[in-house]
Formats: C-alpha cells, sequence, structure tokens
C-alpha cells in the first residue's frame, strides 16, 4: 500500500494530477481511494488531496502520516514534509521550494524537481504537475507513464483533446528528468 499526500495552491492542477494517479491504479485493478479537499477559493487558496493504492481493501482514506508528500509550494511542503513516515519521500517543486528549506529528517529521502522551470522551458506552463507525476513514477515504480497517459486519455474531455498530448509530453519530461 502507498499512501500520497498532494499539496500546493489552488490552480497548480493537484486534484488533476492526483486524480491521474488514482485513475492509473483503478485502470491496474488496484483499490484506491481519492479524498480531495480545498479552500473556498479555485485559485490560490489551499489544495491537498490524499491518494491510497493498495492490492488488497483500504480500512481508511484518512492517512497522518504518508508514504509520499508531493508538495508544489511552500507552506505545503511546511505542511506535509514533516508528516511523511519514516522512510519515505517527499518530491518537491525546487522552482519554488528551496532545497535550504529542507526539514533536515534522515529518516525521509527528499527529492527536488524544478517543475515549473522545466514546464515553461518546454513551452508548458501549467503543467508543472505532470511534470511532477512523471518524477514521482520514476522514483516509485508505482505506474509508468503509459499507465498515466492511459487515464489522460479517459479522463480529458473531447473537447479538451488537444490538452492529452501536451500532458503527456509534461509527463515524460519528468519521468526522464535527471
Amino acid at each position: 500500500m502507498k499512501s500520497i499526500i498532494f499539496s500546493g495552491f489552488g490552480g497548480q492542477g493537484i486534484q488533476f494530477a492526483s486524480r491521474q494517479l488514482a485513475l492509473a491504479g483503478m485502470y491496474a485493478n488496484k483499490k484506491v481511494t481519492w479524498m480531495p479537499a480545498y479552500g473556498a477559493e479555485s485559485r490560490g487558496g489551499t489544495s491537498n488531496c490524499t491518494v491510497i493504492i493498495a492490492d488488497s481493501d483500504i480500512g481508511s482514506p484518512v492517512v497522518a502520516n504518508p508514504d509520499i508528500a508531493f508538495v508544489m509550494s511552500t507552506p505545503a511542503y511546511k505542511k506535509f514534509a514533516p508528516r511523511v513516515a519514516p522512510g519515505g519521500i517527499v518530491l518537491a517543486n525546487s522552482s519554488i521550494i528551496s532545497e535550504s528549506e529542507k526539514i533536515g529528517r534522515s529518516d525521509i529521502t527528499e527529492y527536488y524537481i524544478p517543475a515549473t522551470d522545466l514546464a515553461f522551458d518546454n513551452d508548458l506552463p501549467g503543467l508543472a504537475n505532470l511534470i511532477m507525476i512523471g518524477r514521482l513514477l520514476k522514483i516509485t515504480g508505482l505506474f509508468t507513464p503509459d499507465d498515466v497517459a492511459a487515464s489522460l486519455r479517459e479522463d480529458i474531455a473531447e473537447s479538451r483533446s488537444a490538452l492529452i498530448e501536451l500532458n503527456i509530453k509534461a509527463l515524460n519530461i519528468g519521468f526522464t528528468h535527471k
């Protein structure tokens, strides 16, 4: 079982990214919970979501100490990185979160990816979330980029189908970034 907290500001695609990972789990016949939470503001307010992916039944969607914190903002980092379970992972958007803000825990592994910068450098503004998902896949091996690409193809509305390949491009940039 893997529990992941996704967090950042509204408008960073936290809910969308977490849903894609949950859908990839469903398509892989895993047990999945997806529990979004966000403030009244849609842009700029806080946004987080807990995703649990397991091979067996999940007792509760509530997670006090997630295995992985996927954080896109400094407030999200400060709130959720300290809660990660020993042996867990923090994946941080270093375009926004400075490595100098590390919480200094030796019992977790922290990865920093300049997701927002990579998105802009590749003409993919607004897709830092999928770059982060790609990196999460590379680090954890939870799913392949093709698994998440399949969820994107199923989830993105036909009226927005032009965005599918851009999302997949962002996903692959995150997966191959060193």
